[in-house]
């Protein structure tokens, strides 16, 4: 599905939409004050709540080092490709937005695999008139349909950044690195990968509650240490970028949070979220913060 291609068909992809289980983009959803989710997205993120009341912060601080991490490779590498894998539902700065303001001839593509995603995919493909974007609705699990389907829109005889923002720690071990490694092994000398992860390395308590909750409903997920997550680097022979794995909030940070960010009281579901409401991620400390990100470059 391309930004010139019709609309998908919203009433045949809803009846494929299984609203009895809880989805990780439609939880990330209601950490972002979205209104796309389900009964059972809710649970999974009240539960989420009650462990970890400010974990809402690290969803936050997610998009935000997406945002800075899209702007520096546009903006300072001249990456004009992005393969944004695990998209999740759309909101505001949406990585084409954020690459199309500094580069308006970037092309992007993204990969989910919830149909829900795909109802509302056309808000992802509103195109600057000289880039373009794409979507392809495909699990992480099958690079070798998403690389097939992103060369309709990628030169992969170009640099291309891959986007993997708080989707590996949905995929076991013996999924994940060759899943990065088949992506990477795609992509041209100069392409990058913005990966973030999250972690039971900080403040394990509160994240080890999270993961629990997760596991209870059938999620695999697994909170990867620094080094197993640096495995993602070093496996694929990638040159980190300064400054090199870090939490979230320090990698590179420039106080510009998005002025779109959802604030104010949550659902009345989430009461156990930060006493019921959302806060900016500017109130976050590095006892809130279970996140390691990195970007890295390939040679």
């Amino acid at each position: 599905m391309s930004a010139d291609a019709p609309a998908p068909d919203a009433s045949g992809l809803r009846k494929r939409i299984d609203t009895t289980k809880a989805h990780p983009a439609r939880v990330y959803d209601v950490f972002l004050g979205g209104k796309d989710n389900y009964p059972a997205d809710r649970e999974a993120a009240a539960m989420a709540a009650k462990a970890n009341p400010r974990g809402h912060l690290d969803v936050r601080h997610n998009r935000d080092f997406v945002r800075r991490a899209v702007t520096v490779l546009a903006g300072e590498s001249g990456i004009r490709q992005f393969l944004d894998v695990g998209t999740g539902l759309p909101t505001q700065q949406n990585v084409h937005q954020i690459a199309q303001a500094i580069a308006p001839d970037a092309q992007v593509v993204y990969v989910d695999n919830d149909p829900i995603v795909l109802v509302h995919a056309q808000a992802l493909l509103t195109s600057s008139a000289e880039g373009r974007t794409d979507y392809i609705e495909a699990d992480i699990r099958e690079p070798g349909k998403i690389l097939e389907a992103a060369r309709r829109t990628l030169d992969f005889d170009r640099p291309v950044t891959l986007v993997l923002a708080a989707i590996l720690h949905f995929i076991d071990d013996d999924e994940a690195y060759p899943v990065v490694a088949r992506l990477l092994g795609a992509l041209p000398s100069g392409s990058h990968l913005v990966l973030s992860h999250l972690t039971a390395d900080m403040n394990p308590v509160p994240i080890n509650k999270v993961a629990e909750t997760f596991r209870k409903r059938g999620f695999s997920f697994v909170l990867r240490r620094r080094e197993e997550i640096e495995r993602f680097v070093t496996d694929n022979g990638l040159e980190l970028l300064d400054p090199g794995i870090v939490p979230s909030r320090h990698w590179r940070p420039d106080h510009a949070a998005d002025a779109t960010e959802t604030r104010g009281p949550a659902p009345e579901e989430l009461d156990h979220l930060d006493g019921g409401r959302y806060v900016s991620i500017s109130d976050a400390t590095d006892e809130d913060v279970n996140i390691y990100v990195l970007v890295a470059r390939k040679p």
